[in-house]
């Protein structure tokens, strides 16, 4: 008889574990009774819950990451951004996961990829950045989104925290980061912006030539103002060159320079 309990042990003792869930890292537990109640007490990472009884429904609570993307806002030069994509990371606070799973309504939450995890508030959290999205990109030209991306998240974060404020979630959700990954401006925007450097650089090159045919046209009036100047500076080269001769310092032969050769030399 000893030897049947001893052994039936382990047994039960594997039942038990097989009929438990523990929760992990990052999650939250919530227990749901027999009769389909949520029990109120949230079960914290480490524990280990029976579900032989009812079930246990876990929620990943920490660095939920959403993706906002196809968005096309209107920036302040009335201009439709093609395409504007960002991911915001958020939190939720650990004990407010059973009121936010049984006082909110479903469709504010959301599934991981692989539908293995709920995430809480994941599609309310989107709904609030993109609008945000929205209204922060009406204070910036479309061409000047891209360069201004630093200011546009903290602008963007800022309205969604005060959204969650304004609806009393703000101790409950916490959103740690906002991620802008693409601006894309409309095509007839980047077009006319290329056309517009094009013509830029056609207007520097035409500046560029008649600043060249100035100079040159100053430079050929200054020859012509002073042409007595240059036969005055000829005549002092051969003056030079005739002291030079009769010093006997030059050992050439002077032609005058109407010289036509030696003619009936014999």
């Amino acid at each position: 008889m000893k030897r049947t309990i001893f052994t039936l042990i382990p047994v039960l003792t594997l039942a038990l574990l097989a009929g438990c869930t523990r929760i992990e890292t990052g999650e939250v537990g919530l227990r749901i009774n027999f009769d389909k109640t949520t029990d109120p007490t949230e079960r914290l990472p480490g524990s280990f819950n029976q579900t032989l009884i009812g079930d246990i429904v876990t929620f990943k609570i920490q660095d939920v990451a959403v993706a906002v993307d196809n968005m096309t806002p209107l920036a302040s030069d009335n201009s439709t951004v093609k395409d504007f994509d960002m991911t915001v990371v958020y939190n939720v606070n650990p004990t407010a996961v059973s009121e936010l799973w049984t006082t909110k309504n479903r469709t504010f939450h959301g599934l991981s990829e692989k539908g293995g995890d709920i995430l809480l508030m994941q599609n309310y959290v989107a709904m609030s950045a993109r609008n945000a999205a929205y209204k922060v990109a009406r204070e910036y030209e479309s061409l000047k989104m891209a360069d201004n991306r630093p200011a546009i998240e903290q602008k963007i974060r800022e309205n969604v925290i005060k959204t969650l404020s304004e609806e009393k979630l703000a101790d409950k959700i916490t959103v740690s980061q906002i991620q802008v990954r693409a601006i894309t401006p409309a095509d007839v925007i980047v077009h006319s912006a290329n056309e517009l450097v094009r013509a830029q650089n056609e207007l520097k090159t035409k500046e560029v030539e008649v600043q060249t045919a100035k100079k040159e046209a100053e430079r050929i009036a200054a020859l012509n103002a002073n042409a007595g100047a240059i036969g005055y500076m000829n005549a002092m080269a051969n003056l030079k060159i005739a002291e030079g001769v009769a010093a006997g310092k030059v050992h050439t032969i002077v032609v005058p320079y109407d010289f036509k050769g030696i003619v009936n030399a014999k």
